[in-house]
Parts: structure tokens; sequence; C-alpha cells
């Protein structure tokens, strides 16, 4: 969670299930990990809170969004994108296709939602596709050509068009040479996070 998660040291067994929810949702998060509710609610005991949050789920006070990763809200009402990278639960952003799309370049939208992380891996959320591609630490936390976009860490076109040449150098991209790719921007950003990759500018 972010630098407003407080920790709760008493953990009293008679505190509501409404009162523990309403202490996340006073954090502004909609989206948490079990080891964040086991801060926030102040259960030490792994069996306990596994318990108590198994028992908010069927309830239906929060709902089980993936492996640890629970949300407060209707998971179809959450950023996509918010919701992969938070299924990651390590620095990650989203690049690649899916940004490669949105921004007009490539035709065919893809059947998954491509994040940049630490691991490679795939999974599924609320009949969601994602593919996460591994990248070298030096490389992923190099903020060059990244945005923040509604709390998530979003790839520039040139950046995500970089890291797609990174991944793959022989990629074709649809309207490379319409104009809407800025090659000497690509460039620029390739040197500044210090890929070795063959650009056009």
């Amino acid at each position: 969670m972010n630098n407003k998660s407080i920790q709760y040291k008493n953990n009293d067994p008679r505190t509501s299930a409404g009162e523990r929810i309403s202490r996340i949702a006073a954090l502004d998060e909609v989206l948490f990990h079990a080891g964040d509710a086991a801060n926030i609610w102040g259960i030490r005991n792994k069996s306990t809170l596994n318990t108590t949050l198994s028992r908010y789920v069927a309830s239906g006070a929060i709902r089980r969004v993936y492996k640890g990763l629970y949300s407060i809200k209707n998971i179809n009402d959450i950023d996509p994108f918010l919701l992969g990278i938070k299924a990651i639960h390590a620095p990650a952003y989203v690049s690649c296709e899916s940004v490669l799309y949105r921004e007009g370049v490539l035709n065919q939208p893809p059947r998954e939602i491509t994040l940049v992380s630490a691991s490679s891996k795939r999974f599924s959320i609320a009949g969601r596709e994602y593919r996460s591609r591994r990248m070298r630490d030096a490389f992923l936390m190099n903020d060059a050509g990244i945005e923040i976009k509604n709390g998530v860490r979003v790839a520039a076109l040139a950046r995500a068009v970089a890291d797609m040449l990174y991944f793959s150098p022989k990629k074709y991209f649809d309207i490379g040479d319409s104009g809407v790719i800025q090659w000497e921007e690509v460039k620029r950003i390739a040197d500044a996070v210090g890929y070795r990759i063959k650009i056009k500018a």
C-alpha cells in the first residue's frame, strides 16, 4: 500500500468487519494484500488472518482478486491496469503491446494486458489475461519515459517502443514509418535506460 499505511498494534476480536474495512478505505486504497491487512488490523497469527479474510470474502465484505490480493470494490469497477500491477506485488509498469495499441501503433488489439516487471509470468484476473515480461532491475527501475496515470506506472509511446525492441529486436510496427513514432525520442529513451538496441534515428 502507499505511504499512508497505518499499523494497528491491537487485534481486538470484537472489532467489526465494517470497522476493519473502514480502516482500509480510509487509506484511499481499493486493493490490498493480505500482508497489508495484517498490519492494518493488527493480526499477527497467519491462520487467524486467513480465517478472517475468508470470512469477509464469504460475507461479501471484500472480494478476492488474486493470490493474496483483495478488493473493497467490485473488481469490474477497477482499472484493469491497476489490477495487473497490484497482482505483480513488486515494481512493474504497463508497456509494450498494451501501450502500442492504445497509441495506434498496432492495429490488432492484444489478447493480454502487457506489463514489465522482474518476473516472467502469465495470469488471469476477472476474465482478463495478463502477461508480464521479465526485465533487469537496472532497466526496470529507470523511469525514463514512464508516466504515472491514475496511480499506475505506464510507459509513454517512446518508452513502449524501446521496450518492445528490447524484448523483440525484429518487431514490426504497423505504422512505424507514419510519423506517429518519434524515433529520435525512442533513441533518447533507449540511451537513457541503457538498452543496446538498433534504432532508426
